[in-house]
């Protein structure tokens, strides 16, 4: 590079740096960049959604997406289309160079720019040397997928993220990648020479192995002979389901919107609104009298006022759901409504009075035909299985092509397992184990109590062994914390005893542990749980052997493990206060709660309020309009609250929200509200202009410079291109990646929308991200972002149309719109 032209660019960066420096960028990476990245996933998904709907795809899969993507672009931006340079090379390079003529002519002293022969050598430096190397490497897939795992690098990896990978993947290279690699760690661990303890962790390496390689290999069978098994179908017919209890349902934020679906398509919607409005009720009149008897001692008297309301309260849920008035009317015996009627008029109300009539409506609900008997057999009833994580694909013989699925389990085999036998569940099913004693023991000053288990052990030649083996409540811990990590569907099934701190060593307490630890071996040991993870084997007899057990956890571990899964479980209990009522209750007590020392008529004329208005008894039809930018739907009074503008920004076009009940994406949104308000408030908002403002400070976009020049510029020599990455190698990345993401999702979030709605979510964003063309548009839409924030008063927009106007897509949109537009013409 020339000293001139060195001058050149240095005056530019001088002026570019001075520039970001006026700008307030805090709107657009809370804002703008958050809903560009949005809008381009909605077009993503309703591209998806087009192509499903396509039977007959005579092109090539991949390109006919990328064009059903470009005509969705279209459709929803109205005035542009960036296929052009999203496609072709040479597009791509004419838009770049007509954006650096403009930026040098906004950044150059008007005696450089118009030097021609300077111009365009600096316009080709950063229109080739700079802009196009940056934007090829950020819409590289590859290059995203290794950025992914070195972003999560300190996640470890469990073998279901793992498996649920390989079963959902429908890239047959990216299976066939992982056969191969399967198939080559297999020939070099048959090639070693072992002997001792050696051989059996050799064993167990090649039987993991051998379940990968056989789990590619069907999958891929059923990817080439086009039969898809579609897994609720499949659990429908062969599957014996989970029976989720109606009481568990009515209390499960996710399990509870499904229902609900259901109750509204059989018309019984009105007795499930009237049972969680009764439940909101009660938890408002406790909470009031609570109030009014602490200000009663206080010397403050407002009996009257507070009995008032109440029976106001009380009065406007029997006329919403019981009076003739009401529709739809909730319909119970007379005499339960005559009695509700009498003590109405005749005595003040209390937190009970409808305890007799939800309990009769609990009873409809639970044992009427038409209602949870028949949801139980309905599909919205295995799609509620599938997003609590409780579905499970069944194992079963006989399927077209020969092959049964079998993903219901782990790799690791046993330590006596053979290499034929991919589990060791069938030896399992012969062990029955007990507590047979329980001691108290000293040691180095320390007290504990030690649990002796007797095994007995029959093999399949019926041959019997028996043993004891000692443990400590502190080895069930480990074991449990153990299993529930690597087997997350029985976190929810088996439940470890709690530790005690405070007199632990009493002879009635450990009598009470004793049982609750056996109880806990018998349902660890029941022969449908063994069926159902048949991997669970391994774990399960290496803690019943005769041994010292090894921990798998430290003692800190395991002790923040104490402490952490307990408030986790706290915090989800609270959060079923919010989501057992209907909204129009939950505003009232929410009132409630922000002012609860203040027993105040405003109090109470919200609680009037929120009783009075009108049921949701039916989900709203006006819907979000699908093609419209993300960031025209979100409320005004979020606008102040950028963590939950951001947030609310990504969570309906990531999990796809709009397609579920209005219901639950109220919930949703209240309850991230309410989160965010307790734990943060105005905390987080403040640390996010903070870190905005460190990122877009001068030294740090000095920082960048110099990285950037470093990366593509070393020692003033433009780098060469990286050479790209064998194509199994970039197979095995594309698995690793999408296991990491699947391995973060936090259990809140599953537990809030639903553990298939999360998974979904999650690799829709991650297959979005696996279309070169489609990053760079991305790449392209965050520039354009960038551009018109950093120069407001210049109308970069209505260059960007005139650069994208060129698309022959844009072009035939138009004439569509035309059409529409000449009948009001003809009128005028």
């Amino acid at each position: 590079m020339s000293p001139c032209s060195r001058q050149t660019l240095q005056n530019a960066l001088v002026q570019f740096s001075t520039r970001s420096k006026e700008i307030d960028w805090q709107p657009y990476f809370t804002t703008r960049l958050v809903d560009d990245f949005a809008t381009h996933l909605r077009v993503f998904r309703k591209a998806q959604q087009k192509m499903a709907e396509k039977e007959d795809q005579k092109k090539d899969k991949t390109e006919d997406f990328i064009d059903t993507f470009f005509e969705v672009e279209v459709e929803m931006e109205k005035c542009v289309c960036r296929d052009l340079v999203c496609t072709s090379s040479k597009d791509e390079e004419g838009c770049l160079k007509d954006l650096c003529e403009v930026l040098l002519y906004l950044l150059l002293p008007p005696g450089d720019f118009q030097n021609k022969i300077m111009r365009y050598c600096v316009r080709e430096i950063l229109s080739r040397g700079i802009l196009l190397p940056l934007i090829n490497q950020l819409s590289d897939p590859d290059y995203i997928n290794q950025y992914i795992i070195w972003m999560i690098h300190d996640f470890s990896c469990n073998y279901e993220a793992f498996m649920n990978v390989i079963k959902l993947s429908d890239n047959i290279g990216e299976l066939e990648a992982v056969r191969d690699k399967a198939a080559d760690e297999l020939q070099y661990l048959r090639s070693l020479d072992t002997v001792g303890d050696d051989i059996n962790t050799i064993k167990n390496q090649i039987n993991s192995l051998l379940f990968v390689k056989k789990a590619c290999e069907t999958r891929i069978q059923r990817l080439q002979s086009g039969k898809e098994i579609d897994t609720l179908k499949l659990a429908a017919n062969y599957g014996k389901l989970c029976t989720v209890p109606l009481d568990k349902i009515l209390i499960d934020n996710v399990a509870l919107q499904f229902f609900l679906d259901f109750m509204q398509q059989t018309g019984g919607q009105a007795h499930l609104f009237f049972w969680l409005t009764v439940e909101g009720y009660r938890v408002t009149a406790q909470q009031q009298l609570e109030v009014l008897h602490s200000r009663q001692r206080d010397g403050n008297h407002q009996t009257n006022q507070t009995k008032g309301l109440l029976r106001a309260a009380a009065v406007g849920v029997y006329e919403q759901y019981l009076s003739e008035k009401a529709s739809p009317r909730v319909h119970i015996d007379d005499y339960l409504l005559g009695k509700l009627e009498e003590t109405l008029n005749s005595e003040d109300p209390t937190p009970e009075i409808f305890d007799d009539i939800q309990r009769k409506v609990y009873d409809m609900m639970l044992r009427h035909e038409r209602f949870y008997p028949s949801f139980r057999h309905n599909t919205l009833y295995i799609r509620m299985l599938a997003e609590l994580d409780m579905l499970k694909e069944p194992s079963f013989k006989g399927s077209d092509d020969g092959d049964g699925e079998f993903f219901n389990g782990s790799p690791n085999g046993s330590i006596h397992s053979s290499l034929d036998d991919l589990t060791s569940s069938d030896e399992l099913l012969q062990i029955n184990a007990f507590i047979s004693d329980t001691g108290v023991c000293n040691e180095h000053g320390k007290t504990y109590a030690l649990y002796a288990i007797t095994v007995q052990r029959r093999s399949l030649d019926a041959v019997e062994d028996m043993w004891k083996t000692y443990r400590r409540y502190s080895d069930f811990h480990d074991f449990h914390m153990r299993i529930t990590e690597q087997f997350e569907s029985l976190a929810s099934l088996l439940k470890l005893p709690g530790k005690k701190t405070f007199n632990n060593m009493d002879k009635e307490f450990l009598e009470k542990r004793r049982n609750d630890l056996n109880a806990y071996l018998q349902l660890l040991l029941n022969p449908e749980i063994v069926k159902a993870c048949p991997a669970l084997a391994h774990y399960v007899f290496d803690f019943l052997e005769n041994k010292a057990y090894s921990k798998g956890k430290g003692d800190f571990a395991r002790k923040m493990d104490t402490f952490v899964i307990p408030l986790r479980n706290s915090m989800r209990n609270v959060s079923n206060v919010v989501k057992s009522i209907p909204d129009s209750l939950a505003e009232g007590m929410n009132k409630m709660s922000d002012n609860m020392g203040k027993m105040s008529e405003k109090i109470g004329q919200d609680i009037k309020h929120s009783f009075f208005k009108a049921p949701i008894l039916v989900p709203k039809t006006d819907a979000f309009p699908e093609l419209y930018r993300v960031s025209a739907q979100l409320d005004d009074n979020v606008d102040d609250n950028i963590p939950l503008r951001v947030m609310l920004l990504l969570m309906d076009d990531v999990f796809d929200l709009k397609e579920r009940n209005q219901w639950l994406r109220r919930q949703i949104t209240s309850l991230l509200q309410q989160l965010i308000r307790a734990t943060y408030g105005d905390t987080i908002n403040r640390k996010i202009v903070d870190h905005v403002q460190y990122m877009t400070s001068p030294d740090q976009v000095a920082d960048y410079v110099k990285q950037f020049r470093e990366s593509f510029w070393p020692n003033g020599i433009l780098a060469e291109s990286a050479l790209r990455r064998d194509r199994s190698i970039r197979m095995r990345t594309r698995v690793a990646a999408k296991t990491n993401l699947l391995e973060i999702m936090p259990d809140e979030l599953k537990h809030i929308i639903g553990a298939e709605t999360t998974r979904k979510g999650i690799l829709r964003v991650f297959e979005m991200f696996q279309y070169n063309q489609l990053n760079r548009r991305l790449v392209y839409v965050f520039i354009e972002g960038f551009l018109e924030t950093l120069f407001p008063q210049y109308k970069f927009r209505e260059l960007f149309y005139k650069l994208h106007s060129r698309s022959e897509r844009m072009q035939k949109y138009r004439q569509r719109a035309q059409p529409s537009q000449a009948p009001s013409l003809q009128k005028r």
